[in-house]
């Protein structure tokens, strides 16, 4: 009898028609595959059934969460060989309709069924998302996918983003640094797009765990409101902020940006929130902070884009992100963006690219998740740890693929008739 990893590799070539470009180990124990290559452990039959239950990423994800599938071997190796299968199969891959048309296709379909034993496959792993019916993006929903995202736990956050607790890329030197001076020499990068004065108002959109705010009322002398829809993050950033001295300085609030009514400010940062504001109400968000500007300020939008498509009406998000990172995330062209600021008032004065250094910095996150993994489940579940270890070591490969990217927005609330008090000279905060 032909051993479960012969069989289950067959199977998939013929299915993809292309050979796995990584090992296969199954639950059996056997092996099948290139020599030396990353193996992709089957660890039991639910993964297959998971599989063939819901095609594509959205099962992989399952069993990857649920400990069905792992890797051993370099992880980045192995997600770089298998991108070609499960991320960039290209606009104009088959559908599975289509493909069930190809009598080979059913076949392996059948006989990967019989591998894998009775139907139908287990519930979703618990850190799946569940959805709420209604709307996107109302203030319920969008509270509810926050707290999903950071609402995971102070001291998890700590492990993996280290001393500094910034979760946005930081901006390297090179790539021996630290990622606490990277991530200082971000915040700081921010605080002199923004042309910060002491006694200025600042805004701080999506403020985090109160890395930027603490740094911009310390080191700036501004005032900082900043504002949040975690509940953890915020409670987490009033501690700092009393341990700095700085509680006249800083205001930290879970707050809607849609509710904030106390404008005019001098400065607004809005450092990788926008991903959550979703198409539909990206002209909305734009306008709220054009209005909560007063005329002459700056705006610094960070915010991670993706690339355009041909036919922008087939774009869906990514499965594996909506269901257990990001629900509700929506990414967009930075075109796109650019021209949505611009819609709602702005004078869009500067785009800097940071593809790179997010590169960087999810490496340096991955790297401090594996060096404290058995304390990282312990403090969440396994399942939420594998979600983060995948998410970011895969993400850290869509930036440096050039699949994704990360752009500062510098823009303008530019009064008449005309002044944007910009420097004659770009670029002179670098």
């Amino acid at each position: 009898m032909v051993d479960a990893a012969q069989r289950l590799n067959s199977l998939v070539e013929q299915l993809l028609g292309a050979p796995l470009p990584v090992r296969v180990r199954a639950w059996d124990g056997s092996e099948a595959g290139p020599p030396g290559a990353p193996v992709l452990v089957v660890r039991n039959r639910r993964a297959l059934r998971r599989l063939l239950w819901k095609p594509g990423e959205l099962g992989l994800a399952r069993a990857w969460v649920a400990g069905d599938l792992g890797i051993d071997g370099d992880l980045y190796t192995a997600l770089d060989r298998l991108a070609g299968f499960i991320w960039e199969r290209g606009e104009d891959a088959r559908t599975l309709t289509q493909a069930l048309r190809d009598p080979e296709v059913r076949a392996a379909v059948r006989g990967l069924a019989a591998l894998a034993g009775p139907f139908p496959p287990p519930a979703p792993p618990r850190e799946e998302v569940r959805r709420a019916r209604g709307h996107l993006h109302t203030r319920r929903s969008d509270k509810h996918a926050v707290s999903h995202h950071y609402d995971v736990g102070n001291d998890f956050y700590e492990i993996v983003l280290g001393p500094s607790m910034v979760y946005s890329c930081a901006y390297w030197d090179s790539p021996e640094g630290t990622l606490e001076d990277a991530q200082r020499d971000k915040l700081e990068l921010v605080c002199r797009k923004l042309d910060l004065k002491p006694g200025q108002r600042l805004l701080d959109v999506g403020c985090g765990w109160g890395s930027l705010a603490v740094h911009a009322a310390r080191e700036h002398g501004v005032d900082v409101v900043g504002i949040t829809l975690s509940e953890e993050q915020a409670a987490y950033a009033r501690k700092r902020v009393a341990d700095e001295g700085l509680t006249d300085r800083v205001e930290i609030r879970v707050q809607d940006y849609r509710d904030v009514v106390d404008g005019p400010y001098d400065a607004i940062s809005s450092i990788g929130m926008a991903e959550h504001v979703g198409a539909e109400r990206y002209l909305e968000y734009a306008r709220t902070l054009h209005a909560l500007l007063r005329p002459g300020g700056r705006l610094l939008n960070h915010q991670i884009a993706r690339r355009p498509q041909r036919d922008e009406s087939t774009y869906s998000v990514d499965a594996f992100i909506d269901a257990y990172v990001f629900p509700d995330g929506e990414l967009a062209p930075v075109g796109t963006t650019v021209t949505q600021l611009e819609r709602a008032g702005f004078e869009v004065r500067d785009v800097e690219s940071l593809r790179e250094h997010y590169a960087l910095t999810l490496r340096r996150w991955v790297a401090n998740l594996e060096a404290q993994w058995g304390r990282a489940q312990g403090l969440t579940s396994p399942g939420r740890a594998r979600v983060w270890r995948l998410y970011m070591a895969a993400s850290a490969l869509a930036f440096e693929r050039n699949r994704i990217g990360v752009n500062q927005v510098v823009a303008v609330r530019t009064p008449e008739p005309g002044t944007s008090g910009m420097p004659l000279r770009a670029r002179t905060w670098n």
